[in-house]
């Protein structure tokens, strides 16, 4: 059974605004919907560029499949305003030595996103589910790997973390 988890939106060191837990989450949980209007993607297409017309800042698509595609910039709910935060590869190490001089590179003590995405059907309709990779602390921020694909125009990313990859995609 799923109960609503006390979340609020607040500042972020992230970027502008980000989602944060009021309360204990453990690892396993879901988290939140994110909700918004479904469409397809030619309909995608010409939002996003009438966004940017519009000078909105940021749009919130988020693809559900091949065909369909989650609005939430301007009918969507707080899960929107949960930020990106990479993931490390595997080998991955932030110095060629590894992770201290001469050892190798500890991936558990780097920041990593505390949620991911999964898609979901409920009755013939697919929805996207946030969910706790692990335990999340009061106050601390749901972030999860956006997982853009990888594309000619780089979209930097924020994070900041030892493991950024530095681009959304």
């Amino acid at each position: 059974q799923f109960r609503k988890k006390r979340l609020r939106f607040g500042r972020s060191r992230i970027h502008e605004w980000g989602l944060f837990a009021m309360e204990p989450i453990a690892a396993d949980e879901m988290v939140i919907e994110y909700v918004g209007q479904n469409i397809r993607q030619v309909v995608a297409d010409m939002r996003e560029k009438r966004y940017a017309q519009e000078g909105i800042g940021s749009s919130y698509l988020f693809r559900v499949d091949h065909d369909t595609i989650i609005d939430a910039t301007k009918c969507g709910n707080l899960a929107r305003f949960i930020n990106h935060c990479c993931t490390v590869s595997p080998g991955w190490s932030p110095n060629p030595g590894g992770g201290t001089p001469g050892g190798p590179a500890d991936p558990s003590c780097l920041p990593q996103p505390n949620c991911y995405a999964k898609v979901i059907t409920i009755e013939a309709q697919k929805k996207i589910v946030i969910y706790s990779k692990q335990a999340i602390g009061v106050n601390e921020e749901i972030t999860y790997d956006y997982k853009f694909p990888i594309e000619d125009t780089k979209i930097p990313c924020l994070c900041r973390t030892e493991s950024c990859r530095g681009t959304l995609n």
